[in-house]
């Protein structure tokens, strides 16, 4: 088996190690942050600092996909994660009867897991440090990659890294799982390589969020889906763990009348002027101040350059190698599913110059839709947004994103059309797939087409500014 060095330490780059350790493999982990976890949960929201996780204190979820993989390939973490106080929830069966139409064979894919994210780092990183055949060092920066003799003509073998004390770690493969800061591209220039190419800009976003904590045991309850559209704005309302939950709202990066959204008196009248979200303010503030995060990049880069691999002995996954903006809650389920296809290529290849191949087509066949899909969803919701706060009427949106809301409208008057919605959101199904079922296409035309007259429950354009600028 191979030894095999993983940079970083995130939820995905644990598990991979984790699955590569199960597999036998010699797993050294480094993770530059020097501190390991508190021991005490309140201990790590307050004092631990992950500088690589930048949404480390805005509301998380893990979504099914994660969940079923976790479940399949790292049995020991959800249940270690229930005992620490994460939900375990399934949102169709949460639904009224109307919506699912009974509970039907299958309906277990729904189940989901959310809580902090400062939690479930804790409880990844815990289990990491009992795995067999996986060591986490911590304070260890990387600085550089390491060579050998090429294996493929004019592509160069990678055979370890450097660290920022100088230390020299071979490797037989580098696993780059160090996130949206990852320094790929000038570490592969130091070798005299070409670096990705990238296509990268600004997710255009902002979000304010604040965490809540209940006061006598009971939680929010949904009169809405988790995201919701408020006209040039959205909701995002997220049940956490030990009976704590998230608001966030999420604006245009850009959008400067709503600035003052960062003021938390501010960010409370707007947040309780949405009918359907108000009531999640009703519990006591974890934070003292609105937790921002903007600038956050929508960024790939493409694993070959002229039909050639960057590099041998070198697997680039997870947001090392493409993000996008947090809004869906989809980067951990994206990313986990991305260590899997790494780990299924090691099984199988016959050599480094055959494992680069199988996974640049492995992250171009089975991950890059993904991306894609994700990537054309929040840019036409993006110029939505900012077509309604600059008042440009008579828009019609690209056709897939009609299609989506028009589920999301559907999704509510008919129990086939509300799977539907949850296969997409919840990365089972990639939606033209879903679209292509039988008759679902029309069924959705009919039922949600209308999408644009429904109400956004909440303050029209105008009232939004004047409720934010008071």
């Amino acid at each position: 088996m191979a030894r095999i060095v993983i940079v970083g330490s995130g939820v995905v780059g644990l598990g991979l190690g984790m699955m590569l350790a199960k597999d036998g493999h010699d797993v050294l982990q480094l993770e530059r942050d020097l501190e390991p976890p508190p021991e005490g949960l309140e201990e790590a929201w307050t004092e631990w600092q992950r500088r690589g996780v930048a949404q480390l204190r805005l509301g998380h979820v893990f979504l099914p996909r994660w969940r079923s993989i976790v479940e399949s390939e790292l049995p020991e973490v959800l249940p270690a994660l229930r005992k620490a106080g994460a939900l375990c929830t399934n949102p169709l069966l949460a639904a009224p009867a109307q919506f699912h139409g009974g509970a039907r064979p299958g309906d277990e894919r729904y189940e989901m897991v959310t809580g902090r994210r400062v939690l479930v780092e804790k409880v990844v990183a815990e289990q990491a440090e009992r795995t067999p055949g996986l060591t986490v060092r911590r304070g260890t920066a990387v600085t550089g990659l390491l060579t050998g003799p090429s294996v493929m003509s004019a592509v160069p073998h990678v055979t370890g890294v450097r660290t920022e004390d100088g230390s020299e770690i071979t490797a037989d493969v580098v696993v780059d799982a160090s996130g949206r800061r990852s320094a790929l591209p000038s570490w592969l220039v130091a070798l005299g390589a070409r670096p990705p190419l990238e296509e990268a800009e600004d997710s255009g976003l902002a979000y304010y969020g604040r965490h809540y904590r209940s006061v006598d045991g009971s939680m929010p309850g949904l009169l809405g889906g988790a995201i919701q559209n408020h006209g040039s704005v959205s909701s995002l309302t997220l049940a956490a763990d030990n009976r704590h939950w998230a608001v966030v709202v999420a604006t245009r990066a850009d959008d400067a009348a709503l600035r003052r959204l960062k003021d938390v008196g501010t960010w409370e009248k707007v947040v309780r002027s949405f009918p359907t979200v108000a009531h999640w303010l009703d519990g006591e503030p974890v934070e003292e101040r609105i937790v921002l995060m903007s600038k956050i990049e929508d960024r790939i880069r493409h694993l070959r350059l002229e039909g050639r691999p960057l590099a041998t002995g070198l697997l680039v996954v997870a947001d090392a190698w493409a993000c996008t903006n947090p809004s869906l809650g989809r980067g951990a389920s994206i990313g986990t599913m991305h260590a899997l296809v790494a780990r299924d290529c090691l099984r199988q290849a016959d050599g480094p110059a055959d494992l680069a191949e199988a996974y640049a087509t492995a992250t171009s066949e089975v991950m890059e839709p993904w991306y894609k899909a994700t990537l054309a969803f929040d840019r036409a919701r993006l110029d939505e947004m900012g077509r309604i706060a600059d008042r440009v009427p008579g828009h019609e949106p690209p056709p897939d994103y009609d299609m989506a809301r028009s589920l999301e409208a559907s999704s509510l008057k008919d129990p086939d059309c509300f799977r539907a919605m949850l296969d997409i959101l919840f990365v089972h199904d990639l939606p033209d797939s879903v679209f292509s079922r039988p008759g679902l296409r029309d069924k959705v035309t009919a039922l949600g087409g209308g999408w644009r007259s429904q109400p956004s429950f909440g303050p029209d354009r105008q009232a939004l500014i004047d409720l934010a600028n008071s």
